[in-house]
């Protein structure tokens, strides 16, 4: 578990920083898709979910790419 939290505070690589911040947008519109307070079709509020799935783990893992100088 160190090992991780080491990585996680390396610096990140700039294209993996672009795919974080894209990872969070998609999160966040989804997020807003779901809680809509009009009544939306059931295929909006299902791509919302995958959204959010998808949007959390693409953060989660551009997140953990470091950048070496090796």
């Amino acid at each position: 578990m160190k090992k991780v939290i080491e990585r996680i505070q390396e610096p990140t690589p700039r294209f993996f920083k672009m795919i974080r911040n894209i990872g969070l947008l998609l999160t966040a519109v989804s997020g807003v898709i779901a809680t809509a307070p009009v009544s939306l079709p059931a295929i909006m509020t299902t791509v919302a979910g995958y959204l959010a799935v998808a949007g959390g783990i693409a953060s989660a893992i551009s997140q953990t790419a470091i950048h070496r100088d090796d």
